[in-house]
């Protein structure tokens, strides 16, 4: 008997002690947006467990001992327990400071480590992204990407990149080129291409709010990505939560009339995804005549059926109206008069874009060595717009096709060889019709109205591309890219306005345009990275560029097919450093290049004769050289991380620019006794230095603000470097609070001001279009708010 008791006790003893055993609670969230994360490790003194899906978690606690919470994609933290009875609030870093965890998607080697990657590519997240309204891309693009600029000829409209000088409006002389769209790079959206078959990118009809991370590559691209001679960016829309279903709604109000309404509905399991955004989008504008309004949808979403295949989708339509109020001219822009130029406005200058986008994608496996994804698209536009000069109406249809197939290779010693071998194909049939303006005899005011028909231009533009890139992965952590692609494209050209002596047909091709790449990398540590690159590709002109407009008050040479433009060709030498120190919690990248760009296209405009201040016509030539010499770099650096106190986290970061880019045997012949030689001056459109510096704030009870400074250079505005920008400072600042308010419901509430120090700048500069050359940006300082609600089910 007296031993049962004895057992007894042992066993009451010993329950005793595992209900005495203290636990420690707490929750585990992203830092960038309070989401809780589900399945995140916490363990210590050699116990764990995982989070729920509410980012909950309970685990054993002796006061002292430290507990590693962890999450892939996200720095680790360490927390040191000092009193049991505490609930902690652990915010999770995403792993942007660590350089070995910022994935990009377009890369011919298998560890996509940016770390790893032997070019000057830049990641954005949603932390950049939504640093300002969230709105315009351009926002996040000049103040987080050194090297790129992005400008908008509107609210929503006209937007157009510059990367390392390429785009900076040099071929904006009225008449011949578009201030409305851009060239020279590539965009893509969810891997479907937003550039069309000519090298044109109109980027109205994409809802830049529905955006979660965007990947800039500078430099030529074209064993990747074909005409690619400035690089590529790679848009990717909001990714759902795993495991969770939610629908919600976000309202944005600010300065001027902007109202932005967005509902949408995420699901996300472990095989499939789905996104539904739906929104309307509206302002007055800042300006007189120049209110704008946007109402769009887009489904994107994805399906992995079994081991071997997996099926994307993206479904976009959009219908935008933003009117245009003109440029400033020089003295209005001084004085701050922001009137307008009344031509446009009595022609009711806008820009209409009703479009749909579709793609769909299929990837197969065939082993562990080898898989395709082969992407359709398509898109079509209506596009209606009016300027100073008249109506214009544009049918765009754009459809074809991208393939390709990764290969990837493992043998002894360490030493892998993976590749991307593909082929991209577009079509696109286009009808643009112009319209002369006339006054309309019953407005008092004087506003015009659509005239008699002045041009009628079909055009049929075909492009393919074939390329392969490879990357043999070395011992210690060295590796060796190779690429080369192939490019042609043709046109075909009919004009069914019939003139005298003026041709109706005309087709060109451009083939064999070879693109070669070829880089090292060499990675120490698992920390800190150095290249070197050297890369190649080309820009054809696109259809508006050989017709030579017909003027009949001209003495001669107008009606005529400009016969003799060259591709431009884009060559880059590259050497640069990658690194995430101290522990990952500094990040900096930098990047020294040299591209050179030959045969550059420019217009010319020819006056009227007995005119000194009348264009007769403009046409296209191909001018010379621009030699672009330039520096950047970037720097991210944790200061804090802590589970406890009022401060969470505090992250600073800068980014610099130098830009050197000259002309090079840069002459034009304007007329029979008049040459313009640019050769030596600097590159129109470019300020010679830019600097962005701010900080990241995130706080107790979610609470999170950043703060911003911006700086940028007076800048040459026409070529012959006699008129230049002026230089000027912005201050912008956020503050907001994302919480939890049940375990259904998210609520993220913000407010925001931009141009705190009502500085006076430009929105958009339009090079060699004197004297009316700016767009401006508001004069005071722009105040906007918000509230996004979630519902989790």
């Amino acid at each position: 008997m007296k031993l049962i008791y004895i057992f007894l006790i042992i066993i009451l003893f010993a329950f005793s002690k595992t209900f005495a055993q203290n636990t420690i609670k707490g929750k585990v969230f992203d830092a960038s947006n309070n989401n809780p994360l589900f399945g995140a490790s916490i363990s210590g003194s050699g116990t764990g467990t995982t989070t729920d899906r509410d980012g909950n978690f309970a685990i054993s606690c002796e006061k002292s001992n430290e507990i590693a919470i962890s999450f892939v994609g996200y720095e680790t933290y360490r927390y040191t327990i000092r009193n049991c009875n505490d609930e902690l609030s652990i915010a999770l870093i995403p792993s942007e400071n660590n350089l070995n965890n910022v994935e990009i998607t377009a890369t011919s080697n298998t560890n996509k480590s940016i770390l790893y990657q032997p070019m000057s590519i830049t990641k954005l997240t949603k932390t950049e992204i939504k640093r300002g309204t969230g709105l315009f891309l351009d926002d996040a693009i000049n103040v987080n990407v050194p090297g790129v600029t992005m400008q908008r000829r509107a609210v929503s409209s006209g937007q157009q990149f510059n990367l390392r000088g390429y785009g900076n409006g040099s071929r904006g002389t009225r008449g011949v080129s578009s201030n409305f769209d851009g060239q020279g790079y590539k965009v893509y959206l969810n891997g479907i291409p937003v550039t069309d078959a000519e090298g044109i990118t109109v980027l109205d009809d994409i809802d830049f709010g529905s955006i979660g991370n965007v990947e800039v590559a500078k430099g030529p691209s074209g064993s990747l990505y074909g005409l690619a001679i400035a690089g590529v960016v790679n848009l990717h829309t909001i990714k759902p939560e795993k495991g969770k279903t939610s629908v919600g709604q976000d309202v944005l109000i600010g300065n001027y009339g902007l109202q932005r309404y967005t509902t949408h509905f995420q699901m996300a399991t472990d095989n499939s995804s789905l996104l539904v955004n739906y929104g309307h989008q509206k302002s007055d504008g800042f300006m007189s005549h120049s209110a704008s309004r946007k109402d769009f949808i887009n489904i994107a979403g994805d399906f992995q059926a079994n081991e071997k295949q997996s099926i994307n989708a993206y479904f976009g339509y959009s219908n935008s109206y933003d009117e245009r109020a003109g440029e400033l001219t020089i003295a209005q822009y001084n004085s701050k008069d922001y009137t307008g130029n009344p031509n446009y406005i009595k022609n009711n200058a806008h820009s209409n874009v009703i479009s749909f986008r579709a793609g769909l994608g299929h990837t197969y496996n065939f082993n562990k060595n080898i898989s395709n994804t082969t992407t359709v698209f398509g898109s079509g536009v209506t596009n209606n717009a009016s300027s100073a000069g008249g109506w214009t109406d544009k049918y765009p249809v754009n459809y074809g096709l991208r393939s390709i197939l990764d290969t990837r290779f493992s043998f002894k010693g360490g030493v892998s060889l993976s590749g991307i071998t593909g082929v991209e194909t577009q079509q696109q049939n286009a009808e643009s019709l112009g319209y002369g303006m006339i006054k309309n005899p019953a407005d008092t005011l004087g506003y015009n109205i659509i005239g008699s028909t002045t041009s009628n231009i079909y055009t049929v533009t075909k492009t393919t591309s074939i390329f392969t890139e490879w990357n043999l992965s070395l011992p210690h952590d060295f590796s060796v890219t190779a690429g080369v692609g192939v490019s042609n494209m043709y046109i075909q050209l009919n004009d069914r306005v019939y003139a005298v002596n003026k041709p109706t047909y005309f087709e060109k091709s451009y083939n064999g345009m070879v693109s070669p790449h070829v880089a090292l990398n060499k990675v120490f540590s698992k920390q800190f990275s150095l290249y070197a690159s050297y890369s190649k590709a080309y820009k054809a002109p696109v259809s508006s560029y050989f017709y030579i407009p017909y003027v009949a008050t001209a003495a001669s040479g107008t009606g005529k097919v400009n016969t003799d433009l060259k591709s431009e060709i884009g060559n880059q030498y590259e050497i640069g450093t990658k690194g995430a120190l101290i522990n990952d919690k500094l990040a900096y990248e930098v990047a020294l290049f040299n591209a050179i760009f030959s045969n550059k296209m420019t217009a010319v405009s020819v006056p009227l004769e007995g005119s000194a201040t009348t264009t007769a016509y403009s046409y296209m030539v191909n001018g010379g050289k621009q030699n672009h010499k330039g520096i950047e770099a970037l720097v991210k650096y944790t200061i804090l991380q802590s589970a406890g106190g009022f401060f969470k986290t505090i992250r600073p970061f800068a980014n610099l620019t130098y830009s050197d880019f000259k002309y090079e045997d840069f002459r034009i012949q304007k007329s029979v006794v008049l040459t313009e030689d640019y050769s030596g001056k600097a590159v129109a459109g470019v300020a010679k230095f830019t600097s962005n510096i701010g900080a990241d704030f995130l706080m107790k009870y979610g609470i999170y603000a950043n703060i911003i400074y911006q700086y940028k250079d007076p800048m040459p505005i026409t070529s012959d470097g006699l008129l230049f920008t002026t230089s000027y400072n912005l201050l912008n600042g956020k503050v907001g609070i994302n919480r939890s308010l049940s375990k259904h419901f998210d609520v993220d509430a913000f407010f925001g001001i931009d141009n705190i120090t009502n500085t006076q700048f430009p929105y958009m500069v339009f090079v060699n279009q004197i004297p009316d050359a700016y767009l401006p940006a508001p004069l005071k300082a722009n105040y906007y708010g918000g509230i996004n609600l979630k519902y989790s089910f």
